[in-house]
């Protein structure tokens, strides 16, 4: 299988998981506007596990070094087996809730109160699982881009202060998504061994298997979670399967290419944690809530026509942002 053998690549793996995360998004935009959510959110699951088998049977597959998908799968232990399964299950939960909050609140609202939550208890969880890196600049890192989300929770609160309830409806959804998001990465993480991707202790996995586990989690929940989202959504009227398999052929493609986009995004995660650590790897990947922040004030306009100072709040979201990455990626030199 790959491993990746240097942090600065680590951490390349790591900065197209953030551009992952952070824009697959925007084909629930896309689909949105004749598409309801819970109808896109199956697609989006197909596409993270159809991508996760991929990738496991080509870069987990080729290769000297490491075990292999198919060995590794049959050897894996089923305690480490069960705890990315979890991990599946906890983010599928989080995540739908993260997707009713973007319908809800707007994608620039959404992700960074949501995933910068997530990223906040995320990094504490995964540190105090396996302690790699300076926790000095990780910290530091991370206490910038809380900051980061308190200017942005400020600056929306200026622009949405004529529609209170539903940003208030959008807001609290999206807190439970982040506490919700901010443990699934250590179970998946608990079932790998960080320490040595090309020997592998028995009954651990590689991150191509993890993922694939993972995602098998994500999917089978889905009937359980997204069922009940689709029969009592958080917003607008109840939809069923019926309406699903109506959809158009270019329409289930498009939550599918955001399945593919997120899951690209979580595999070069997951094989860069061997180097990077479990907690730097995370904390890079959850700075989605910068690329996404991008996206929703410069393509999707969301604060287009915001009161005076709107925009100085939101430079001010971006430095400390970037300032928060680069003292995260600096704590693993």
């Amino acid at each position: 299988m790959y491993i990746v053998s240097s942090y600065p690549f680590a951490i390349l793996l790591c900065f197209i998981t953030m551009l992952c995360w952070g824009s697959w998004g925007n084909t629930q935009k896309l689909a949105g506007k004749t598409w309801r959510y819970e109808l896109f959110y199956w697609d989006y699951v197909i596409g993270v596990l159809l991508f996760s088998l991929i990738n496991a049977f080509t870069l987990g597959s080729i290769g000297a070094a490491g075990r292999s998908f198919i060995p590794d799968l049959m050897q894996a232990d089923i305690t480490n087996i069960g705890s990315a399964f979890i991990g599946g299950v906890i983010f599928n939960l989080a995540n739908i809730l993260l997707s009713a909050a973007i319908a809800v609140a707007g994608m620039s609202v959404a992700f960074p109160v949501g995933i910068g939550l997530a990223l906040v208890l995320g990094v504490i969880i995964n540190y105090i699982g396996s302690q790699k890196g300076d926790p000095l600049f990780l910290f530091l890192g991370v206490g910038l881009v809380t900051l980061a989300i308190i200017v942005n929770a400020l600056a929306y609160k200026k622009t949405a202060s004529g529609d209170q309830k539903v940003t208030s409806k959008g807001i609290l959804i999206s807190i439970l998504a982040g506490l919700l998001m901010s443990f699934f990465y250590r179970f998946v993480a608990a079932s790998m061994d960080l320490e040595n991707f090309e020997s592998p202790a028995v009954g651990m996995m590689t991150p191509y298997t993890a993922a694939v586990i993972f995602a098998i989690g994500v999917f089978l929940s889905n009937f359980i979670f997204n069922t009940i989202a689709m029969k009592k959504p958080i917003s607008g009227e109840p939809t069923n399967y019926k309406a699903y398999f109506s959809g158009k052929f270019s329409i289930h493609l498009v939550g599918i290419l955001g399945g593919i986009i997120w899951g690209i995004g979580n595999s070069f995660n997951l094989v860069a944690a061997g180097k990077a650590g479990a907690a730097i790897s995370y904390g890079l990947g959850q700075g989605a809530t910068l690329v996404a922040a991008l996206w929703g004030v410069f393509i999707w306009k969301e604060f287009k026509n915001s009161p005076k100072g709107t925009n100085s709040k939101l430079a001010v979201m971006f430095i400390l942002f970037l300032l928060g990455i680069f003292s995260i990626i600096y704590a693993g030199q």
